[in-house]
C-alpha cells in the first residue's frame, strides 16, 4: 500500500475515532463503540481477535455551583466525584501537617499551597503511588469533611495541559470534591470560618468496556515469541484525543492491513489497551492479570502522542538486547524517525517494570504538547499529519519484518 493511501486510510480512521464519537473514554458508549471498531478492522484483514471485558465507571455531571457571602466562584465538578449539596463553614490548609491535625467533620475544607502542586494518584492506582499522595489521600479520609474544594496551578507531567487541574481523579475515593483555579482559590480563602454552599451535580454508574487484542501467527502453539505492538483507545473526558491516543490506535489499525497475510511461527499481537486516562486502569490491569507470564514477549512497541504535524517523531529504547536495540535504531532512522529521550508516561512502562524490551513511539515535542495540547479540546485531528502515521506504521513494519525473521530475540542479553 502506498504512503499517500495509508495516509488517506490513517485520516478515515482517526476521523471516526476523533469526530464520529463523542467521547472514547472509559465506560462511556463512545468508548464501547471506538473498541468495537477497532475490532472490525482487525477481523476484517484476518486476524484472531478478543475482546476480554471488565467492569468500570461511567461518570456524568451537570456542573457544580459554589458561594460564600453572596459571591460566586467558578468551580468544577473534579471527575468521578459523588455529588454534593452543602451549606457548611470552610477551612482552608496549605500544608500536609496542618491537614493531619485538622478535624474538619462537618466543614468544607479549601486545598492550596503544597497541598495541591501536583494532581494525586488515585488511592488503589497499581504501577505510581507516591507515599506523599498516599499521605494526604489518608489524612483527607481521617479529617472527614463534607466536600474538599482545592486550588491547582498547572503541572504538564501529572495532569497535561489542563487549567485549573482536577486535584482528585478516582472512583474510589468518596468524599465529593471540586477544582478551582488558584486566583479564584486566593479569592475564596478570604471567606475562610465563614459558611459557604456547594452543590455538586454529578452520578457514578457501573458500566463496562474491553480490550481488543488482536493476533496472527503461531500456529495455535504455547509458548511461541510474541511481539506486542500497544496504544491506547480511551482518552480523557471532555477531548477528542487525537494525539492522545488516536494515532496510536490507527497505527495498529494501518498494521492490522498491513501484515494480513503473515502466518508465520512467532506471535504478533495488536493491543488497543482501555484504560490509560482512567483513574483505575481497568484495560491494562485486566491485560497484566491475563499475561502474568509475560517470559514469552519478545518486544513491545508502544505509540501514544505520536504524529504531530510539527516535528520529527522520536522512538526511544528500554532494556533492548545490544543486536536488538541496533537494528531497530538502523531501520526506524532509514523510514525517517529519529532516537529521542526515554519517557515513562505510558503502557510501555508496563511491559518495563515486567523486565521485557520495549521501544516507545512519540513526537519530538512531546512535552510541549502535554503542557498545551493533551486532555484538552485542543487535541484534534487538525494537529495531525496523516502522512506521519502512515511513515510510523511503514516503519514498523519494516521493524516487525526483521523481528519476525530472527529465531528468537528472548535469548539475547540486554545493552
Amino acid at each position: 500500500m502506498s504512503t499517500a493511501k495509508l495516509a488517506e486510510r490513517a485520516a478515515e480512521h482517526l476521523h471516526f475515532l476523533c469526530v464520529h464519537l463523542p467521547t472514547r473514554a472509559v465506560g462511556s458508549q463512545g468508548n464501547r463503540d471506538a473498541t468495537t471498531y477497532a475490532a472490525e478492522v482487525c477481523r476484517a484483514a484476518g486476524w484472531q481477535v478478543e475482546t476480554p471485558t471488565f467492569q468500570c465507571m461511567a461518570w456524568d455531571e451537570n456542573g457544580a455551583d459554589l458561594a460564600a457571602e453572596s459571591a460566586a466562584f467558578e468551580v468544577f465538578a473534579s471527575p468521578y466525584t459523588l455529588p454534593a449539596h452543602v451549606s457548611a463553614p470552610l477551612v482552608v490548609l496549605n500544608t500536609i501537617e496542618d491537614l493531619e491535625g485538622a478535624d474538619l467533620t462537618g466543614k468544607v475544607v479549601l486545598l492550596c499551597g503544597d497541598l495541591t502542586k501536583n494532581q494525586l494518584a488515585p488511592k488503589n492506582f497499581p504501577w505510581w503511588n507516591p507515599e506523599e499522595h498516599q499521605r494526604i489521600i489518608a489524612a483527607l479520609e481521617k479529617a472527614s469533611p463534607l466536600a474538599i474544594l482545592a486550588a491547582t496551578t498547572r503541572n504538564p507531567e501529572t495532569a497535561g495541559a489542563v487549567y485549573p487541574f482536577p486535584l482528585i481523579e478516582d472512583g474510589d475515593f468518596d468524599i465529593p470534591s471540586a477544582f478551582m483555579t488558584e486566583e479564584e482559590g486566593q479569592k475564596l480563602a478570604a471567606s475562610a470560618g465563614g459558611k459557604i454552599d456547594l452543590e455538586i451535580r454529578a452520578r457514578r454508574m457501573l458500566s463496562e468496556g474491553c480490550n481488543v487484542v488482536a493476533r496472527k501467527g503461531g500456529s495455535g502453539l504455547t509458548g511461541n515469541a510474541r511481539t506486542i505492538v500497544t496504544a491506547h483507545i480511551d482518552a480523557k473526558r471532555g477531548t477528542p484525543g487525537a494525539l492522545d491516543d488516536g494515532t496510536g490506535v490507527v497505527v495498529l489499525l494501518l498494521l492490522a492491513e498491513l501484515l494480513r497475510d503473515y502466518d508465520g511461527d512467532q506471535v504478533i499481537e495488536l493491543a488497543a489497551l482501555n484504560g490509560e486516562d482512567y483513574y483505575d486502569a481497568s484495560g491494562e490491569r485486566l491485560y497484566v492479570e491475563q499475561n502474568a507470564d509475560m517470559s514469552t514477549i519478545a518486544l513491545v512497541i508502544n505509540i501514544d502522542c505520536a504524529a504531530y504535524r510539527e516535528g520529527a517523531t522520536h522512538f526511544s529504547l528500554y532494556e533492548c538486547p545490544e543486536d536488538v536495540a541496533g537494528r531497530v535504531r538502523a531501520v526506524l532512522s532509514e523510514h525517517g524517525l529519529a532516537e529521542g529521550p526515554q519517557w515513562y508516561q505510558g503502557d510501555h512502562s508496563i511491559f518495563v517494570m515486567g523486565g521485557r524490551p520495549a521501544v516507545a513511539i512519540t513526537s519530538a515535542l512531546l512535552y510541549d504538547l502535554m503542557a498545551e495540547i493533551t486532555h484538552t479540546t485542543r487535541d484534534t485531528p487538525e494537529i495531525v499529519d496523516p502522512a506521519k502515521v502512515a511513515q510510523i506504521a511503514q516503519a514498523l513494519q519494516a521493524l516487525l519484518t526483521w523481528v519476525l525473521s530472527v529465531q528468537d530475540l528472548r535469548g539475547l542479553t540486554p545493552e
